[in-house]
């Protein structure tokens, strides 16, 4: 790996510690021992050692370009900008026991096992082919759907079959799994047959942008992630056949309001979330069209312009959608190289965290953004309790903030990464075998978790891609090491030329503040191991290498970086300072706050809600229990326990609660 010294301006967002290889070597602080064998190169590569032999091209790209855009033939279309930050190859990535894993194998399972015919019904059905089996029922099924009996069954037929084939990729890339990429050509295959020139699937149809932009992202990660032969051919016939559905344009919802409609819904389209994947799909391809038709649907005149000047046009605009666009600006200044795209989508996410973002990381009461100042936040307690679109929210967040990340290496979007992943996803319950899915977060007083009635939402496609992208998620690759961005039990492996290397975390973070990492290689070398300390982590959090402490300054809010030569066995311990701190919900409402310990919102649990003098709550005490429980002594005088969202099960529970002056 390159020995290279970071720029100036990267010393905004972390600061470089130098150690020298002439430390004296100690246990860990804690004395506590990695399992046998645990840090040790993985001599059971054949599980994943065909499909790491299937990419040996792109492997070694990853190991010698400072900037991978995804992988080897993603060069086939140009791009404009490389980001300093690129992400690890799925395969280079192995969760170990926790939640991360157990939500992904969930999800890789649960799609996995559901029946090809079912995916495929209404496809088959619209093309006059034989089409066996169940329905999927649903959002997903052909009809039904009616605004005026407030019927969504037939909403969207066939809208996550794209998800579907993408978040299976992705698992094929994780796992190897030759079953799954069994499904994965299947499915394309399947898919295609029903697929003439006209796409007549789509005459007629609701939302063809949304559906489409879908499809288009199977297809794409089909071919990318599981070797797909035909996938981009298919790609690209749907795609030509699409241009007789979509606008000429993106536009937005009031501009779809403003046209001939047949009802309501029909003006719920999302073309301005077309562009990430056409750039991707010219990524891989190299083919202009897809340049050209990303940079049509950009929704410049009256989305990203304005943002990129620095004006909130957020609020009353669909909320997910419109942070998923975010991730098309940011495809469009790494392709085309337009920084005015990579300004919009930094003032936006400025503008949805200060504006529009609860404790927990999420926002979108009722799916939409408020008008900032008027304390819609706080208000939306007692009118909905449809207070956060779960899984596509995250997933939405997870992408924008990667993205921001990998180009700025602020460590900020690391911590709203964290704060969303903790606070909210990994609560949700898994989608269940006949399309029950978890949607909402509810916020209200009090909040409930609960199934959305219908079954296969959008949110059952976006939580088995978001699942799968854990893995890219927790670390990250520059020219000259490798950081840290989750706290999970995982362990990362790369090449340099001969030479393999490997990172394995142990923690119970987030219910302990201690996180220990080991490092393996086949022989020394020089990287620089950046490890993010979040910025509400005061004061003085510890960093210690081989049982030494860092001497110089570690600092909340940068990544710390650790220049040495690293050898098998090396140890690092990070231990993080998790004091209680309150945040208002909105400056409205300035007697209802959340606690939080460290990344965590304690949500208390009871079914009203309950008042709390300021210091007695924030000497909540820690009961150190498996669901990471505090309790809190209330104005009445009770006890109230006070849970992390992952923890909460069927229990009723207040996410803000009422301070007495």
């Amino acid at each position: 790996m390159a020995n290279s010294i970071a720029s100036p301006d990267c010393n905004k967002a972390f600061r470089r510690v130098r150690l020298t290889p002439a430390f004296t070597f100690s246990t860990f602080l804690s004395g506590k021992r990695f399992p046998e064998g645990a840090l040790a190169m993985d001599s059971r590569l054949s599980r994943r050692g065909f499909l790491r032999a299937a990419g040996t091209a792109a492997a070694a790209a990853y190991a010698t370009r400072a900037i991978p855009v995804t992988a080897a033939d993603a060069q086939k279309g140009s791009v404009a900008i490389n980001l300093p930050l690129g992400t690890f190859p799925y395969s280079d990535v192995q969760l170990l026991d926790g939640p991360m894993k157990h939500q992904f194998e969930e999800n890789h399972a649960r799609f996995l096992n559901l029946d090809d015919d079912r995916l495929l019904k209404v496809f088959r059905q619209v093309a006059g082919l034989p089409a066996p089996g169940e329905d999927m029922g649903g959002w997903y099924d052909l009809t039904g759907f009616s605004l005026e009996r407030n019927d969504f069954h037939g909403f969207i037929a066939g809208h996550t079959f794209g998800q579907y084939v993408s978040g299976l990729a992705r698992a094929y890339a994780v796992t190897g799994s030759e079953q799954t990429r069994a499904k994965v050509n299947r499915l394309v295959k399947g898919y295609a047959e029903t697929l003439d020139p006209k796409a007549k699937f789509f005459v007629g149809y609701r939302l063809p942008a949304y559906t489409y932009d879908k499809l288009s992202c199977g297809l794409i990660d089909a071919h990318e992630f599981a070797n797909d032969p035909m996938a981009m051919d298919v790609h690209e016939k749907l795609t030509r056949a699409m241009v007789a559905y979509l606008p000429e344009k993106a536009l937005s919802r009031a501009e779809q309001r403003s046209r001939p409609h047949k009802d309501t819904s029909y003006t719920w389209d999302e073309s301005y979330t077309l562009p990430e994947n056409l750039f991707l799909a010219y990524q891989r391809s190299g083919k202009a069209f897809y340049r050209d038709m990303g940079k049509q649907y950009l929704e410049d005149d009256t989305y990203f312009d304005p943002l990129a000047a620095g004006n909130n046009v957020m609020p009353f605009e669909h909320a997910y959608s419109h942070v998923n666009a975010f991730s098309s600006a940011m495809q469009g200044y790494i392709t085309l190289g337009t920084e005015k795209h990579l300004r919009a989508a930094r003032n936006g996410f400025e503008m949805l965290v200060s504006t529009q973002s609860f404790a927990t990381g999420g926002w979108g009461p009722d799916e939409a953004f408020g008008e900032p100042g008027r304390g819609q936040l706080g208000d939306s307690l007692r009118s909905t309790h449809a207070s956060f679109e779960t899984p596509c929210g995250a997933y939405g967040h997870f992408k924008i903030t990667r993205y921001l990340l990998r180009t700025t290496k602020d460590p900020q979007y690391g911590d709203s990464m964290e704060r969303v992943l903790h606070n909210t996803i990994l609560g949700a319950w898994p989608v269940q075998a006949d399309g029950t899915s978890f949607y909402y977060s509810d916020y209200g007083i009090p909040g409930k978790k609960g199934w959305h009635r219908d079954k296969w939402p959008c949110c059952s496609g976006t939580f088995p891609q978001l699942a799968a992208d854990y893995h890219i998620s927790a670390y990250l690759r520059s020219a000259d090491g490798v950081y840290v961005n989750l706290f999970t039990p995982s362990t990362v492996r790369w090449t340099d030329g001969s030479t393999k290397f490997a990172i394995t975390q142990q923690t119970k973070y987030p219910f302990d503040n201690r996180i220990q990492m080991q490092v393996s290689g086949s022989s020394p070398a020089d990287y620089t191991l950046y490890v993010r300390i979040p910025a509400w982590a005061t004061p003085s959090p510890i960093l210690s290498v081989n049982g030494k402490r860092i001497s110089d300054l570690v600092q909340p809010g940068t990544f710390a970086a650790i220049r040495r030569t690293w050898k098998e066995g090396d140890r690092i311990e990070l231990e993080l300072p998790m004091p209680l701190r309150l945040e208002v919900v909105d400056a409205n409402h300035p007697d209802l706050v959340a606690l939080l310990r460290g990344p965590l919102v304690l949500f208390a649990v009871t079914d009203s809600q309950p008042a709390f003098e300021k210091a007695e709550l924030l000497r909540a005490r820690h009961t150190s229990n498996a669901m990471g429980d505090s309790a809190a002594i209330s104005t009445d005088g009770k006890s109230i326990i006070m849970r992390p969202f992952m923890s909460i099960d069927k229990e009723s529970y207040n996410t803000y609660v009422l301070l007495k002056s």
